[in-house]
């Protein structure tokens, strides 16, 4: 014959790991949908990144404003741009500069460049 208290502890120890099995399953769940978010994330991150990547190569100088009339915005500097890709203007500016044949304060350049 079984051990009635003996019984009753197997029971309870049941009971307990019932319980610990279905918070365990619950968190298991969690995690695992987290997971997933930070998988779609990560595809959309790579996406959106690929994406700024080919705006910025393909965007040209985009004009700006200061003292309320439009100017040319110096470009993103990256090796094996020639200066003739710079507008006209800052063309102008650095031709200023090598005509001088060394320091020149801003002033003279604006002279120069009118």
């Amino acid at each position: 014959m079984l051990d009635p208290e003996l019984l009753e502890r197997i029971t309870a120890r049941r009971a307990e790991l019932d319980e610990l099995e279905e918070q365990l399953a619950k968190q298991l769940a969690e995690v695992r949908a987290e997971r997933d978010e930070l998988a779609v994330a990560e595809r959309v991150l790579e996406r959106m990144t690929g994406q700024l990547a080919e705006e910025r190569a393909s965007a040209g100088p985009v004009p700006g404003q200061v003292g309320g009339r439009a100017v040319m915005l110096i470009p993103r500097r990256e090796s094996g741009v020639k200066e003739d890709s710079l507008p006209w203007d800052y063309q102008r500016v650095i031709a200023a500069v090598r005509q001088a044949g060394g320091p020149v304060m801003a002033r003279e350049v604006g002279e120069v460049v009118g």
